[in-house]
């Protein structure tokens, strides 16, 4: 086990105050020999006992629980209590450590991101690429603690649509996945992997063939026009899916209007404030000028936020993708680094370097500022959630960001019970299954993230996992890790 190893209490599953669930859960699937080699945990039953509770709702942590999982759902929560085992029952002794619910990562792609022949100076060689890492980021997203993920853009839908058929019938390690399918992009995107639309119409049919595959939801993206996001949205909601956006060329305001659910990347790609913003183009600094001119307490602010809130728009937070334009942020984790391809780990440290010799100050203030209008958002009554976008400079990875979105928001203010509702409650708000994921209570799936230590008292501590649970089926961190050791940017 990766971390502390958990020893095994003994006694009977008695006197626990929570309820027991009617016996509708199904069972979980059975896992091939290569799924299975991960797997340290999986019994009937299995009885955390004696462990710290963070319910994902906000709530502050509860000590001294027991959480009684049965056949891939929390049967009941109740007081701490000496438990023996017996047939078909596994009791772990969690004294010190605490359960939280599996982090559903709301921007979490399966891929990375290269720049061909990349050199000192910055410079690199086009295009601009995305390799796909269907092997090792969904390995590395378990091994974070992420239970489910929104794969927020596809450059290999077919790819991702196999990996989530895999996880489901139990042939692949990884979390539940929902599709997002390939991105909604117009004339002109400097991406040479995707499609660009030709206009509202083709927006239209893109989007019905694609849902057709199984695609769960769509992201518009940069150089999309207003027009042809328009149709996509109108066609994502006949079929009662939702449309996020990565955008430039459309403006929040004018995306709020046209009937978009959710807008990714915070307040940093907004660009309604842009001198030389046009309609339908996107501007040349991308959003840059409307964040430095928009204080959280600034009208513009304030009319935003209320616009967004009352048409229901969430808000995708992805604070770590972004602090790598901070000189010397993030504190550079082994773990990341020992993940990273030898090629991968030579760009990253190369980009990371060089960003530490330019001035801090304005690249931490825009940082804090962006961190400020989240809080606001969130504090008007606006749906923050969270994820990673394992791309920027390529230290960005799979379930090492979605831990360190967590820390970040702490950072913005958030209480550490509050972050962990945003990385977890609030995504399966926002998918729809708050009845299934996303918090701890009897009934629920148990997805849950063990780790060593309190994260509600020192928020680093969600570093630390030492069991990850799905369905009901708790996975060693670090055999996952293991893995993929050297293999993130390869494959």
């Amino acid at each position: 086990m990766h971390g502390a190893r958990l020893s095994l209490a003994a006694v009977l599953c008695t006197g626990l105050a929570g309820l027991a669930i009617p016996a509708l859960a199904q069972k979980p699937v059975p896992l091939s020999d290569d799924v299975r080699r991960f797997v340290s945990v999986d019994a009937p039953r299995v009885v955390l006992s004696h462990v710290r509770v963070i319910d994902g709702k906000g709530n502050p942590a509860v000590e001294d629980r027991n959480v009684v999982l049965e056949e891939g759902r929390i049967l009941s929560i109740g007081p701490g209590a000496d438990t023996a085992e017996a047939p078909g029952q596994r009791v772990l002794d969690l004294r010190g450590h605490t359960v939280l619910p599996g982090l559903v990562g709301m921007h979490d792609h399966l891929y990375h991101i290269a720049r061909p022949n990349l050199r000192a100076d910055g410079t690199a060689e086009s295009p601009i690429l995305v390799p796909q890492m269907t092997f090792s980021a969904p390995r590395l997203y378990l091994a974070g603690g992420v239970t489910t993920i929104r794969t927020a853009g596809s450059v290999e839908p077919y790819a991702d649509l196999n990996v989530k058929r895999a996880i489901d019938e139990g042939r692949m390690a990884g979390p539940h996945v929902e599709v997002t399918g390939p991105y909604l992009e117009g004339a002109g995107s400097p991406f040479i992997q995707m499609h660009n639309l030709a206009g509202p119409e083709e927006a239209r049919r893109f989007v019905e063939y694609w849902a057709d595959l199984g695609a769960t939801s769509f992201k518009a993206y940069m150089y999309i026009t207003r027009g042809e996001l328009e149709a996509a949205i109108q066609a994502a909601h006949a079929r009662g899916l939702k449309v996020t956006g990565h955008l430039c060329s459309v403006t929040y305001p004018e995306a709020a209007d046209l009937g978009i659910d959710d807008l990714e990347h915070g307040f940093f790609v907004n660009t309604q404030l842009d001198p030389d913003k046009k309609p339908d183009a996107c501007s040349k600094e991308q959003g840059r000028p409307t964040l430095k001119a928009m204080e959280p307490e600034s009208e513009a602010a304030r009319q935003l936020i209320a616009k967004l809130v009352a048409r229901h728009v969430a808000i995708t937070s992805t604070l770590p993708v972004f602090e790598h334009s901070v000189p010397n942020r993030p504190p550079l984790r082994a773990e990341v680094v020992e993940a990273l391809s030898p090629q991968a780990r030579e760009s990253f440290l190369l980009s990371r370097g060089r960003r530490a010799a330019t001035s801090p100050e304005a690249p931490l203030a825009d940082f804090r500022r962006a961190m400020a209008l989240e809080r606001a958002f969130a504090a008007a009554g606006g749906l923050l959630i969270a994820g990673c976008d394992p791309t920027g400079n390529g230290g960005t990875l799979p379930g090492f960001g979605d831990q360190r979105e967590v820390e970040l928001l702490v950072e913005a203010g958030f209480s550490p019970v509050e972050a962990i509702k945003i990385a977890t409650y609030n995504g399966a708000i926002f998918l729809g299954k708050a009845d299934r994921i996303g918090s701890i209570a009897p009934g629920l799936a148990a997805d849950l993230l063990v780790v060593k230590g309190d994260p509600s008292t020192k928020i680093e501590e969600i570093e630390k996992p030492v069991l990850v649970f799905k369905d009901g089926v708790g996975y060693d961190p670090g055999r996952l890790l293991e893995s993929v050791r050297g293999r993130y940017g390869q494959y």
